[in-house]
C-alpha cells in the first residue's frame, strides 16, 4: 500500500490561518502589530525569491514587513550597524538575515549580533543553547516544521526511535533536540556513519537532511515509518529540463513508508509558516504576553 502523503501545503495553510487570527486579535485587543525585518544582501536569485515569498506571507498575515536590501559590496561594519538599528526598533519584533552572505561577511558574527529575543530564525548561540538545554527560546523554523508534520501522523512521538540523517546547525542538530523534547530516542547519522542503511532501518521517524539528491533509498526505510524529507535539490530531468527532488528516493520510499513528505510541497511551505509563528511569538513575549497557543 503506498505511503500516506503528508501534505505540507495544507498543513502550513492551516497554521498560517491560525497565526493570522492571533495577529488580528493582537491588533484589535492590544494595538500591537508584529513586525518582521528581512535583510537581503546582494542579488542571489534564489535568495531574492525566498525573501519575496517571506515578505508576501508576512503582509498577508496582517504583520508589518520591513525589508532591507543591501548591495554585495556591503561591509560587515555596515551590516552590523543595520542590525543594531533593527534591534533598537520597537516596531521590529523579528529579524532574519537571509543566507548565504557575500564572502567578506562572517555569518556567525552577523547571527550573534541579532537580539536573541528577535532571532526568529533561532540560530543565535543563546537560542541554540536554550534548545539544547530544554529551555524555552526561539526555535529554527524548518526543524519546527518537521516536528509539526511528523505529529500529524503520530500525535505522540514518545518512545519512538528517530533517526536524523544530517548534522547541520540549521536542521540536523536542532531537529534532533526537538525530537528529544518529544521523548523520542534519537540518533544523529551522517555520511560517515557506519552501515547507514541499517541505522536508518531502525527508525520509526526518519528525517533526511543531508543535502544530497535521492540519497536515502527505499530499502533503507523501516516498513510503516514516517519519513520527513528536508532536501531541496535541483537535478536534470527528462530532456535536460531541471526538476526538484528531495534527499529521499521518493518513489522507492513511498512503497515502504507509512507516511512521507513530498518534495516540493512538504517541509518547504512549513518553513515560512513557522517563521510567521516565531514572529508573532516574539511580539507577544516582547510585550509581556504569553506565547500564542496554536
Amino acid at each position: 500500500m503506498p505511503a500516506k502523503l503528508i501534505d505540507g501545503k495544507t498543513i502550513s495553510a492551516d497554521l498560517r490561518g491560525k497565526v493570522t487570527d492571533v495577529v488580528h486579535r493582537l491588533r484589535r485587543d492590544r494595538g500591537i502589530v508584529p513586525g518582521l525585518a528581512v535583510v537581503l544582501v546582494g542579488k542571489n536569485p534564489a535568495s531574492e525569491v525566498y525573501v519575496r515569498n517571506k515578505s508576501k506571507a508576512v503582509t498577508e498575515s496582517g504583520m508589518h514587513a520591513f525589508d532591507r536590501h543591501l548591495p554585495d559590496s556591503v561591509t560587515d561594519v555596515e551590516l552590523l550597524a543595520l542590525i543594531g538599528e533593527l534591534n533598537a526598533d520597537p516596531q521590529v519584533n523579528g529579524i532574519l538575515v537571509q543566507l548565504p552572505l557575500p564572502p567578506q561577511i562572517d555569518p556567525q558574527k552577523v547571527i550573534a549580533a541579532i537580539d536573541p529575543a528577535k532571532d526568529v530564525d533561532g540560530f543565535h548561540p543563546i537560542n541554540a543553547g536554550r534548545l539544547a538545554s530544554g529551555l524555552p527560546g526561539m526555535v529554527p523554523c524548518t526543524p519546527l516544521g518537521c516536528i509539526i508534520l511528523a505529529k500529524t501522523v503520530r500525535p505522540s512521538l514518545a518512545g519512538l526511535e528517530a533517526v536524523v540523517v544530517g548534522r547541520s546547525n540549521i536542521v540536523g542538530k536542532p531537529v534532533a533536540q526537538l525530537l528529544l523534547a518529544e521523548n523520542a530516542t534519537v540518533t544523529i547519522a551522517h555520511s560517515k556513519t557506519a552501515d547507514l542503511p541499517a541505522v536508518c532501518g531502525r527508525a520509526d521517524v526518519l528525517v533526511a537532511a543531508i543535502g544530497q539528491p535521492e540519497f536515502v533509498r527505499g530499502y533503507w526505510i523501516k516498513p510503516g515509518a514516517t519519513v520527513i524529507d528536508v532536501g531541496i535539490n535541483r537535478i536534470a530531468g527528462a530532456g535536460g529540463k531541471p526538476r526538484i527532488v528531495g534527499d529521499v528516493a521518493f518513489a522507492e520510499a513511498s512503497d515502504v513508508a507509512g507516511a512521507i513528505t513530498p518534495v516540493p510541497g512538504g517541509v518547504g511551505p512549513m518553513t515560512i509558516a513557522c517563521l510567521l509563528l516565531n514572529t508573532v511569538t516574539a511580539a507577544c513575549l516582547q510585550n509581556g504576553l504569553p506565547p500564542p497557543k496554536i
